[in-house]
């Protein structure tokens, strides 16, 4: 049994090692061939989000947040960012590249959401402090249900009539609840959830994968109306938040833990803010659009860093190498 799970854990990691190529691959289907992927609507982004977040849950227990309390300033400081940092610059991005006002709305809205599975996934490839990551996305994650409602409607409630309290519903129904009901199972039924904990990261790629091509295909059209503006806003948002993020890691920490800030910071839970704009603004279907841009470039920004980063290290590796092998030699 122990060889069996062994086998899908690295078969599993394999998969999420990738997610990049899924997200993007998943884009370019509901981009060229918006049909393969038109049934992903509706209450079936619900319950993808919903599995997104019972996977969380499933891989938090209480020691996490007691991490949180042994150690709290870096945690701290990354969610303090999350909440402050992204949502001013999704504010300034709007303004900067004269966003109409759906499109304004639905960049606050992702910038005010808290950060997700994907930021773990690359903390992870980045080797850096996956612990401080876990803890600053259930942190930023229990937060969420007041702050990206209240946050959106803040700055973005004089672009459109903001549903404030159908967001914090919303948030409740697919953040805590989903997320509250992993950790208990993890809590209480921790051997039987084995196998589910495995399959939670490969499970939260392709649900993630899936709403973002079938919300590209949706808005294809609008897309292509509002093309390279809606795009660079969108990446300005995020590589500035990395960048950003990083900078005020290094007065928190070492290398590892600004790292492990700018990529918490950089990436935000996509998938949640396509399903409270799609929920909450059925009238406005342009406000989900920068969400599906903003996983696909979030996962490519945070791939480049990893790559940026193993390059960093990779002279101080073959150094240290060197030195143990002329002390073996003496």
């Amino acid at each position: 049994m122990r060889g069996f799970q062994f086998r899908m854990q690295r078969l599993a990691q394999s998969f999420t090692n990738l997610f990049a190529l899924w997200v993007i691959l998943a884009g370019v289907i509901g981009w060229f061939w918006p049909a393969a992927l038109g049934w992903v609507n509706g209450s079936l982004i619900s319950i993808l989000l919903g599995l997104i977040m019972l996977g969380m849950g499933l891989n938090l227990s209480p020691a996490d947040f007691q991490r949180i309390l042994r150690k709290p300033l870096p945690v701290l400081a990354g969610v303090l960012l999350q909440y402050t940092l992204m949502p001013a610059l999704g504010f300034t991005m709007a303004w900067l590249f004269q966003l109409d006002n759906e499109l304004a709305t639905g960049l606050i809205l992702v910038a005010a959401c808290p950060g997700g599975t994907a930021s773990n996934v690359i903390t992870f490839l980045a080797r850096a402090n996956l612990e401080l990551s876990v803890s600053m996305t259930a942190l930023s994650t229990l937060l969420a249900i007041l702050m990206t409602p209240l946050l959106t409607t803040w700055l973005a409630g004089n672009r459109l009539d903001i549903p404030t309290a159908g967001l914090l519903l919303d948030t409740l129904l697919v953040v805590i609840l989903p997320v509250s009901a992993g950790i208990i199972l993890n809590r209480f039924l921790r051997q039987r959830m084995a196998t589910i904990r495995i399959a939670a990261a490969p499970i939260a790629v392709i649900a993630i994968a899936l709403i973002v091509g079938s919300i590209l295909g949706a808005r294809r059209e609008a897309m292509l109306a509002n093309g390279w503006q809606l795009v660079l806003a969108v990446a300005g948002l995020h590589a500035a938040g990395f960048g950003l993020g990083w900078l005020a890691g290094r007065v928190f920490g070492d290398r590892n833990t600004a790292r492990t800030i700018s990529i918490e910071v950089g990436m935000q839970n996509s998938g949640l803010g396509a399903k409270l704009a799609d929920s909450n603004f059925p009238a406005h279907p342009m406000v989900a659009l920068p969400s599906a841009i903003s996983a696909m470039t979030h996962c490519i920004l945070g791939s480049l860093a990893v790559l940026l980063w193993r390059l960093v290290d990779r002279p101080k590796s073959a150094s240290r190498s060197q030195g143990q092998t002329n002390t073996v030699g003496q």
